[in-house]
């Protein structure tokens, strides 16, 4: 009789082994699961946070895309309503190269490089100052805070005795030389930057020497969105 009460307590004590040993086991997975459920749900609030992010940025961007639309269209308005010139309706002086794109947000200032440089130089010649310094003027009082880019172009002649290794690097060196100016006269660095273009985005064909002409230039894009 003993001995089967022995065996009944050793079984029942195994029991409670196994049970409470199960029972760790459950919680230990439980607890991983928890874990797992949390690190889970927080990625998919930082997911939900992007979206919102990216949703808010991208109505913002396409508020800012109308806006620029909507300014560029009243200043072809003025245009064709009060008979003013495009350099006249964005603020710049008569006779200066200006040109409007709608569908890009752009107000487009082009200096002719025989302003701005000597031939194959890409130092601003002093002459060259005072007409930086209008644009500046205009860009400071009426586009201040646009994002700006200088391009640089030439002409397709190849680089023959210049120092330049092509015209790639011209057309580069150049824009640098209008950016550095503008920045030292508070463009803020953020807000301008540097294009090459070369001789890739001809506006005149470079059989005549007036079509070189006009592709050696730099143009001053500001960006209205």
């Amino acid at each position: 009789m003993g001995n089967v009460m022995k065996k009944n307590m050793l079984l029942m004590s195994l029991v409670v082994v196994i049970v409470l040993s199960g029972c760790t086991n459950w919680e230990k997975k439980y607890k991983g699961l928890n874990v797992e459920h949390q690190n889970l749900k927080g990625l998919y609030d930082n997911c939900v946070s992007s979206l919102d992010s990216s949703a808010q940025e991208k109505a913002q961007l396409g508020n800012e895309l109308a806006s620029s639309q909507q300014t560029i269209e009243e200043l072809q308005a003025m245009i064709s309503q009060r008979n003013m010139s495009p350099a006249e309706a964005a603020g710049f002086a008569e006779g200066m190269d200006v040109a409007f794109d709608p569908s890009a947000g752009t107000i487009t200032v082009t200096l002719p490089n025989a302003i701005l440089f000597s031939p194959g130089k890409a130092s601003l010649k002093k002459a060259s100052i005072a007409e930086l310094n209008h644009v500046l003027k205009v860009l400071k009082e009426r586009y201040g805070g646009k994002d700006i880019d200088i391009v640089g172009h030439t002409d397709s002649d190849p680089i023959k005795k210049s120092k330049w290794k092509d015209n790639w690097q011209l057309s580069a060196e150049r824009a640098l030389s209008v950016l550095r100016y503008m920045n030292t006269k508070g463009v803020r660095s953020d807000r301008i930057r540097a294009v090459a273009a070369g001789e890739s985005r001809p506006v005149s064909s470079n059989s005549t020497s007036s079509g070189k002409a006009r592709n050696r230039r730099v143009e001053i894009v500001v960006n209205m969105h």
